[in-house]
C-alpha cells in the first residue's frame, strides 16, 4: 500500500491512541497508535493520550483529518471493530466510559461541534476488549483485531492523502 507524497498539503492526518496500558485492553488505542509511529508513514502523525476528554478537544483543534483509537466495554463480542463518522453520526456515549470526574470522548466532540472546532473529518475507532484487570498485556482476541484496525487506519489514510492529491479539496 503507498501513500502518495506529492500532496500541496504537508498536513498529515492526526491519530490519537487512547488508553491506559496499566489496565490490559485498555492500552489497545496506544498500542495501535505506537505501531503506526514504528512504521513512521509520510501522512500520519500517532500520538497517545490517556483518554482524558477534557484535552482532546485541544489536541485535535484547528486539524482537518483526526482519527482516535479506543476499547470499548460494551458488551459486544470481544473484538468487535466500531467505527464513527463524528461528522455525520453522534457518538454513542455507553461504548466509551471515562472517570465521572472528566469529560468523556463523546462530550469532547459535542463540545468542537458546538463551538465549530471540530475537524472536517473526525473517525472514530473503538475496539471492544475483554481484559480491564490490571496489567499490561492485551488479550489475544484484543491485539488481533488490533492488527487489523492498524491497516484499517492507514487503508483510511490512503484514501484521505489521495483525495487531496486528485481533487485539491483538502
Amino acid at each position: 500500500m503507498t501513500i502518495p507524497s506529492g500532496t500541496d498539503s504537508p498536513e498529515k492526518v492526526l491519530v490519537i491512541g487512547i488508553g491506559d496500558e496499566s489496565g490490559n485492553d485498555d492500552g489497545v488505542g496506544v498500542y495501535v497508535a505506537r505501531r503506526l509511529r514504528k512504521l513512521n508513514l509520510p501522512h500520519i502523525k500517532a500520538i497517545e493520550h490517556s483518554g482524558a476528554g477534557s484535552q482532546l478537544a485541544e489536541l485535535w483543534k484547528g486539524k482537518r483529518n483526526v482519527i482516535v483509537l479506543d476499547a470499548t466495554a460494551s458488551g459486544a463480542e470481544p473484538g468487535t471493530i466500531f467505527r464513527f463518522d463524528t461528522t455525520k453520526q453522534q457518538l454513542p456515549t455507553k461504548l466509551f466510559h471515562y472517570a465521572p470526574q472528566d469529560a468523556s470522548l463523546p462530550e469532547s466532540i459535542d463540545l468542537s461541534r458546538a463551538q465549530s472546532t471540530l475537524p472536517k473529518r473526525l473517525i472514530v475507532y473503538g475496539i471492544e476488549g475483554v481484559n480491564y484487570s490490571q496489567g499490561t498485556e492485551l488479550s489475544p482476541v484484543t491485539k488481533k483485531t488490533a492488527e487489523y484496525v492498524l491497516d484499517l487506519v492507514i487503508e483510511e489514510v490512503t484514501r484521505i492523502a489521495n483525495s487531496k492529491v486528485h481533487t485539491h479539496q483538502e
